[in-house]
């Protein structure tokens, strides 16, 4: 059975289930490399939503896996070459051009978490929960990402505390700190997952690119004069496609604009 499942929904979304309920879905080497993969998307498509089978979304690195690496004969080269692996998963998620949601339950850690910082929106349940791991195995907390989101996400001073201490955040405090977007019951998940699929693809195609485009650029802009010229070249674009003119019909007729992505 493949240990990452790939769905391409009749509304342009693609869905990506991790696949290792046995081994709450820890992530070997292979599966990164897949779900790196599964970013690469063609024009039409609309959304990304990464999410795990069984009780959790993700434990993180596949340890067993890990500790045969590092016993066996391999230089800090070939260390060097597996732990970009990792990090081209999450380049691969943060670069994507249209929104990647994650639909969280249960434990999210190590770079199962970082999935989840990386992804534009999170929505979990009550159940999910989310912890660093790699320092109770002697390693940084910054790691697959997490030193440059998750500040960005909750703040320098607490992402400090959450990295020194390496302890558990739980649901309620992840939707109260900004880790977590949404939080719902276990049963209600699909419901409020479709709920935001289908806000998301209702509007222009175009434009939510340009979207995703311009907060992932205006985050890192050395000032406002560069997030304020990028946001002006984005809507003089916008503004001439002919989304943007059926946007505008559909406004004066008083109907549903019909988006084609053009």
């Amino acid at each position: 059975m493949s240990e990452i499942l790939v769905e391409e929904r009749p509304d342009h979304v693609r869905v990506i289930r991790l696949n290792r309920p046995d081994r709450l879905n820890a992530l070997t080497h292979e599966m990164v490399t897949s779900i790196a993969a599964a970013m690469h998307v063609d024009s039409h498509h609309r959304a990304i939503v990464i999410r795990g089978n069984g009780r959790a979304f993700s434990a993180g690195v596949d340890i067993a896996g890990a500790h045969e690496r590092q016993t066996a004969d391999r230089s800090n080269a070939d260390g060097i070459v597996a732990q970009e692996r990792f990090a081209a998963m999450i380049q691969a998620i943060a670069a994507t051009p249209v929104p990647v949601v994650s639909a969280v339950h249960g434990p999210a850690a190590g770079a199962g978490l970082a999935i989840n910082l990386a992804s534009d929106i999170r929505i979990g349940t009550t159940d999910a929960r989310f912890v660093i791991g790699a320092p109770n195995i002697g390693l940084s907390a910054g790691e697959c990402g997490i030193s440059y989101f998750l500040p960005r996400l909750v703040g320098l001073g607490r992402a400090a505390e959450i990295m020194l201490t390496n302890r558990h955040v739980y649901a309620e405090e992840a939707r109260s700190i900004g880790l977590m977007t949404a939080l719902v019951g276990p049963a209600e998940l699909d419901t409020a997952l479709d709920q935001l699929i289908t806000a998301i693809t209702a509007l222009s195609p175009f434009g939510q690119k340009m979207t995703k485009q311009v907060y992932r650029m205006s985050i890192d802009a050395p000032s406002l004069d560069h997030a304020l010229a990028l946001e002006n070249r984005t809507q003089i674009l916008a503004n001439a496609t002919s989304d943007a003119a059926e946007a505008r019909s559909a406004f004066l007729e008083k109907r549903p604009a019909r988006f084609t992505g053009r």
